[in-house]
């Protein structure tokens, strides 16, 4: 059945073209992630990255690139700042929130804000890195002179800019999130390593840890397939219509279907944004002295502190799930245009009253599918917490943003395919 699938898609020349297409951006975005910035100790680099938790979750959602410490060593993480930043804003100012209620012209112009944006912050967030490397006392850097502080700089920002680019370039294939799908290709990118280095640390003592691992690895994906599969069907009614004294048509039934998780991985992402952007900030000024110093150092611990770093985990991707979906999810416009098209929900009346029933009823569902993938996120983290795998965690969390990227990038295609079935008719 699959094979069948793979088939027509093949045979289909313009999805072939898009995937193609899809694939050798992602060539280009993994034969940069191996290009490294000169004037680094790659080996103590790597020992450093093991070491560090927090650290070592911001190299996988780089996609592995600061391990080489390469010129798009940031990844996209600047990008999906300052899109956190412009959606958070478009709460609170009138301005931005008319912008995102204009549609397609008005997410164009946030989507230049946003790109923007992330030039300062790639700026901001490529300083911080390289000054933590440069103080970790390592021998990860040497001293570097100030032509070499600007190279750098400009490098890395460089290097996200073209990781924005491509990702955009990606998107417009219509086959999934180009962002999503470069964090995706990155991750994939360091399986064979991780399974290396499983391979080479295993003992027979390691042996039930190792099946607890695999079984928390199953429940996971059959859990993220589960929520991304899930809807819930509202019944729609189309009523007959009038031309002149007689009516024609006939009444037809169908449904409105409202995802159990509209927001996709986004809200997986957001969290670890956000909860990378404390402790790496705070391990800048940890090295230093005074009370700043204290404060820095009390917020790495915090963070190192499993309890609370999976609480905060699930906080966040419960909360981004409402906030996204929210932002996503438009019961007005829907409501609208199922009055336009003559469409009614039985017993409800069109208008006001079915947008309150379609907010209703999202909010009650959102919240099973959000408090769901919150479980989801946090169940490597308590299983580590009883076995004491240090990569357990970012394992789990790099299956969870596989799982749910592949699973939206066989969605995206599938529909390329049927509505080219459909152009065939």
């Amino acid at each position: 059945m699959w094979w069948e699938k793979v088939q027509r898609m093949w045979n289909t020349k313009d999805v072939r073209n898009r995937i193609l297409f899809v694939i050798g951006m992602l060539v280009i975005f993994r034969a940069t992630a191996h290009i490294p910035i000169p004037g680094v100790d790659l080996a103590s680099l790597r020992n450093f990255l093991n070491g560090n938790q927090i650290l070592g979750l911001l190299n996988i959602f780089s996609g592995g690139s600061i391990t080489n410490f390469s010129i798009v060593m940031l990844g996209v993480a600047p990008y999906i700042t300052s899109s956190i930043i412009f959606q958070l804003l478009g709460m609170v100012i009138p301005s931005l929130e008319e912008l995102q209620k204009e549609g397609e012209s008005g997410m164009q112009k946030i989507n230049m804000y946003t790109r923007l944006l992330s030039v300062p912050l790639a700026i901001l967030q490529g300083f911080g890195l390289i000054t933590l490397l440069e103080r970790s006392h390592v021998g990860i850097t040497s001293s570097l002179s100030i032509f070499q502080w600007f190279a750098m700089l400009t490098v890395v920002t460089a290097g996200t800019i073209f990781l924005m680019w491509i990702g955009e370039l990606i998107t417009e294939k219509n086959v999934g999130n180009g962002i999503s799908i470069l964090i995706f290709a990155g991750i994939v990118a360091g399986l064979p390593g991780a399974i290396q280095t499983l391979l080479v640390n295993y003992t027979s003592s390691d042996l039930y840890t190792y099946i607890l691992f695999l079984v928390i690895a199953v429940v996971m994906i059959v859990g993220i397939v589960f929520i991304s599969e899930g809807q819930r069907n509202i019944p729609v009614s189309y009523a007959k219509q009038m031309h002149g004294n007689r009516m024609t048509g006939m009444s037809q039934q169908s449904h409105l279907p409202l995802r159990v998780n509209t927001a996709g991985v986004i809200p997986i992402i957001f969290a670890i944004s956000v909860i990378l952007f404390p402790p790496i900030i705070a391990q800048f000024f940890a090295t230093g002295t005074g009370t700043a110093a204290q404060v820095a150092t009390f917020v790495v611990e915090l963070f190192n502190n499993q309890v609370f770093y999976g609480v905060f985990y699930f906080v966040l991707v419960f909360g981004f799930t409402y906030f996204y979906t929210a932002v996503i999810f438009q019961p007005d416009q829907m409501a609208e245009n199922l009055q336009r098209q003559g469409a009614f929900i039985p017993g409800i009346r069109p208008g006001k009253q079915t947008e309150e029933y379609l907010r209703k009823t999202m909010s009650r569902i959102v919240f099973s599918g959000a408090l769901f993938l919150a479980v989801i996120a946090v169940l490597p983290i308590l299983v580590q917490a009883f076995t004491g795998m240090k990569n357990l965690a970012l394992g789990g969390t790099s299956l969870l943003i596989v799982v749910a990227v592949a699973i939206e990038i066989a969605k995206a295609v599938e529909a390329q395919m049927t509505m080219h079935e459909y152009d065939r008719v």
